[in-house]
């Protein structure tokens, strides 16, 4: 059989037009895969008393400061469910789980924060307690899975 041989013109702009919008379609897709995903915005549950082995740190006294640390909320599913033990100046106070927080009363002046999992050593934050800033520290999960910790806004 004898080859045959198609001669086909192309309009430039439609094939441009063409070309973006399959593109659009696709970046969506092609991220979807790549990003976290977010858990829905719900308000952070406080760790329940039984979990709490230092009472003390959890205690409001006069002269301490209030020092919230939150695990951020997550829908992944291979850190949503790993526990992440919280220390005070070295102590072990509680463990954060998903969408948690916990509130701490401290002395003014400069603590160590630690938090840590199963699979991570600890990582500490070196946090200057002052009753004139917004003293709160938030708990994530970089996207290789490990435990970071980190002073933050309010």
């Amino acid at each position: 059989m004898p080859s045959r041989v198609f001669k086909v013109s192309f309009d430039s702009a439609a094939l441009a037009a063409a070309l973006v919008a399959a593109a659009a379609l696709a970046l969506p897709l092609a991220l979807g895969g790549c990003a976290e995903e977010r858990a829905p915005p719900m308000p952070f549950k406080a760790v329940p008393a039984e979990r709490i082995v230092k009472p003390g740190y959890t205690q409001p006294g006069e002269g301490l400061v209030a020092v919230d640390v939150r695990r951020e909320r997550t829908n992944n599913v291979i850190v949503k469910f790993r526990d992440a033990p919280v220390y005070i100046d070295g102590e072990p106070v509680t463990d954060l789980m998903n969408g948690e927080h916990v509130t701490f009363y401290l002395k003014p002046g400069v603590h160590r924060i630690g938090v840590t999992t199963q699979f991570d050593p600890v990582v500490e934050l070196h946090f200057m307690v002052d009753p004139r800033y917004t003293n709160r520290a938030s708990v994530t999960f970089d996207k290789d899975h490990r435990i970071t910790l980190r002073r933050v806004a309010q």
